[in-house]
């Protein structure tokens, strides 16, 4: 069995290699780790393409929802993104947020950082910045966001528990997030849960819906709510890679569910009033914007 830091460098180096991958490619493949397949396109993600504030550079097709959508941001919040690629919900959450606002982007793959901070520059968005980190030990200090949102990211990593500690951590009391993520309904079969390939595309680092939902609830978080739920249907010629015809057609006709969910929970405590911004400030926020090197863009 892969140690933990053994599956997150199997991550890293898949999703260095799909940043430089085009959308329909990600789309049509598992989370874009697979080969793409030629009967289903777009087999998890949502279609954000009428979507408030969505950049069709930073839309990297690697989402299994849409938890900008369900996320309650208002004018001024500090908004939170784990796993942010391309930095396409980070922007979709900066329009919600307004330029008062802030929102911060993590993500562990240098390309992508680096990706999300030339479009961030391109936008002129001096109020989003992409950090490089683990979100099961994010840069950030505590108690910082209003909103977290995370789209297609959790399950890639080994402990879900120490990401939704960290969740609780960074909210402040009373914040809240929406995340979208694939959980399971019974157990894959073990060609799929051992297979690397498969671990980058979403599909094998998913754990059971009943634990997903019970590690947010131990974290500590409050109305715990199912936003969305679909199901998510693996094509044949993605699965044949790794089973036999007889082992697909028991798998197609089993019990076992692959599903998206878009999970919204709160941290318990009341929101300190924000202080409020004037015009000036605003105007002088968005005046000039640090390099891409630099990281706060």
């Amino acid at each position: 069995m892969k140690t933990e830091q053994e599956l997150k460098d199997i991550v890293k180096t898949r999703y260095a290699k799909i940043a430089e991958q085009g959308k329909a490619e990600n789309a049509s493949s598992c989370c874009g780790a697979t080969t793409p397949t030629n009967k289903v396109y777009n087999i998890m993600m949502d279609d954000y393409t009428d979507t408030e504030g969505y950049v069709d550079e930073a839309d990297l097709g690697l989402g299994c929802g849409l938890p900008t959508h369900f996320a309650k941001i208002k004018k001024g919040d500090t908004v939170i993104d784990l796993g942010s690629g391309a930095g396409n919900d980070c922007f979709v959450a900066r329009h919600e947020t307004g330029a008062e606002g802030k929102v911060i982007g993590i993500d562990f793959t240098p390309i992508m950082i680096k990706k999300a901070r030339i479009n961030a520059e391109k936008l002129g968005y001096n109020n989003v910045e992409f950090r490089e980190g683990d979100i099961d030990d994010m840069p950030v200090s505590d108690n910082v966001a209003d909103v977290i949102v995370s789209n297609c990211v959790l399950n890639l990593v080994p402990s879900k528990e120490k990401v939704i500690k960290e969740i609780y951590r960074v909210l402040k009391p009373g914040g809240h997030f929406s995340i979208s993520d694939i959980v399971l309904v019974g157990n894959l079969p073990d060609a799929l849960k051992e297979d690397a390939e498969m671990y980058a595309g979403c599909v094998a680092g998913a754990i059971q819906k009943t634990e997903y939902l019970k590690h947010i609830s131990d974290a500590g978080f409050s109305n715990v709510t199912i936003q969305k739920e679909k199901p998510i249907t693996i094509p044949d010629d993605i699965l044949s890679k790794y089973m036999s015809e007889d082992m697909i057609r028991d798998f197609n006709t089993s019990s076992i569910g692959i599903f998206s969910i878009t999970v919204y929970a709160e941290k318990p405590g009341n929101k300190a009033e924000k202080p409020k911004v004037t015009l000036s400030e605003i105007q002088q926020n968005t005046s000039s914007c640090c390099s891409p090197k630099s990281g706060c863009c």
